[in-house]
């Protein structure tokens, strides 16, 4: 096996055991860099000599006998909203091209403190929103990789860095990593310091990161999370222990909720199909739960919210230079400008109390069993495809994970998404892990019908309604 195909947490151990050194794994990574760039373009900013000589550091550091962090010397892509004071952070705008920030984002910090090296900067979309950049799907060039952070989703999926760094205030993790074939996490909002980064919407933006493996999202997260003075969505309470809890079975065996929530005429028909054969494969593991009518208006109050207060933290870059902006952002933030402050107060007020309308689902079911996004990465690069099945969660700021689990008959991935209640972060993780333990043999694959799984079971699932 190549370097670059270790998982992060096979990579982290070699290293550290001294099996491989972090110059090897990212020189390695270089090599899959030079051959598969050219037609994915991941990146948008990578200095091969500054990611050698990180790598040098840190063996050095290493054989000098000093602690070594979680991550040490492993590489990991950055989405270029995020700031990092040794390279450019251009926000994916011609507006803001050249710019380099004084000191590293939050995130950033927080990974080199964990021993990470910072391989490059990864394409994100236009301000994070939907103009898509350059980035090509690993797996079909012709097809989107989704956005806005596509270059990390691009980049893990093509073995060129083991995990990345991403953000979403709508779906920006979780459909790139559903299109891509990777693990998507999105932690419970406030979880990760947004310090640092590009602001849209304070109420929206979440930092996510991208694997392959559900142990290595929780490893990376973990290095992540943690309050922040900066940041004053972030609290001051005990780190989760992630990555244990994940590896860990669990206490009984975890039931999902099967939602195919308010936006289910969005799925297409290869996703009804899929998603039809997985619940009837995972048996008596799952029922199907009916949301009430309060979570109807969800998707708009989020486009509300997000678009007031992207009118808001986007203003200057508008007034300035409007013409200059894609037609898409430009038309969401003269949206914002004209909501009403009573509408965007509802919105905002709706948070909280659909999260407590949601509380029995989660007093009865470990996660909640849903689409990632309405079907395979759509082909052509003009878009990044449609958010709408990771829009409520993103409003409901709870923790989403999307598992690629199921492809579809033209071998493109299917995400699977788990979510679960707010500040149950390690929970969900661990069932995720079930989850693939579960049906992990049984991926489907070009040509074949259905996502057989280890577990079979015809049981029909029994319906729920959630208020």
């Amino acid at each position: 096996m190549s370097l670059c195909a270790l998982s992060l947490t096979q990579a982290a151990a070699d290293i550290r055991e001294g099996r491989i050194t972090s110059a090897e794994l990212v020189g390695d990574c270089l090599k899959r860099v030079d051959e598969v760039e050219s037609k994915v373009q991941a990146w948008v900013f990578l200095d091969r000599d500054h990611a050698m000589q990180q790598a040098d550091a840190a063996d050095r550091h290493r054989k000098q006998g000093k602690a070594l962090g979680p991550l040490h010397g492993v590489p990991v892509g950055i989405k270029d909203i995020f700031d990092t004071g040794d390279m450019p952070t251009e926000l994916g705008s011609p507006l803001w091209a050249g710019r380099t920030p004084r000191r590293d984002a939050a995130v950033v910090a927080r990974l080199r403190a964990a021993g990470a090296v910072i391989m490059g900067k990864t394409v994100t979309t236009e301000y994070a929103y939907r103009q898509p950049g350059k980035t090509t799907n690993p797996h079909d060039a012709g097809r989107t990789p989704g956005g806005s952070s596509s270059g990390s989703a691009a980049a893990v999926a093509a073995h060129m860095v083991p995990a990345a760094v991403g953000s979403q205030t709508n779906g920006s993790v979780i459909r790139p990593a559903a299109f891509c074939g990777v693990v998507g996490f999105k932690p419970t909002h406030g979880l990760i310091p947004r310090s640092g980064a590009l602001l849209l919407s304070r109420a929206l933006d979440h930092v996510g990161v991208f694997a392959r493996t559900v142990a290595d999202a929780a490893l990376v997260t973990e290095a992540l999370v943690g309050f922040d003075e900066d940041d004053s969505d972030t609290r001051p309470v005990a780190r989760p222990p992630l990555a244990a809890v994940a590896a860990s079975e669990p206490p009984l065996p975890p039931r999902l909720a099967f939602v195919r929530s308010p936006v289910w005429q969005h799925a297409e028909p290869v996703t009804r199909e899929a998603f039809a054969e997985l619940v009837e494969a995972l048996g008596e593991a799952v029922a199907e739960v009916e949301l009430g009518a309060s979570f109807a208006r969800a998707v708009e109050m989020h486009r509300t919210v997000m678009e007031v207060e992207m009118a808001h933290n986007l203003r200057r870059d508008y007034e300035k230079s409007r013409d200059r902006l894609s037609p898409a952002l430009r038309g969401a933030i003269e949206r914002g400008r004209r909501d009403s402050a009573v509408d965007y107060a509802a919105a905002v007020a709706g948070i909280p109390s659909l999260n407590v309308a949601l509380g029995p689902v989660f007093d009865e079911f470990d996660a909640i069993l849903t689409p990632a996004a309405p079907g395979e990465a759509p082909r052509g690069l003009e878009t990044t495809g449609d958010p709408i099945f990771c829009t409520l969660w993103t409003y409901l700021g709870t923790p989403a994970v999307t598992l690629p689990l199921l492809w579809s008959e033209a071998g493109m991935p299917l995400g699977v998404q788990l979510v679960g209640r707010r500040d149950a972060d390690a929970r969900l993780l661990r069932t995720a892990r079930w989850l693939v333990a579960t049906l992990g043999s049984g991926r489907r694959r070009r040509g074949q019908k259905g996502p057989a799984a280890r577990r079979g079971g015809s049981l029909r699932p029994r319906k729920r309604k959630s208020s």
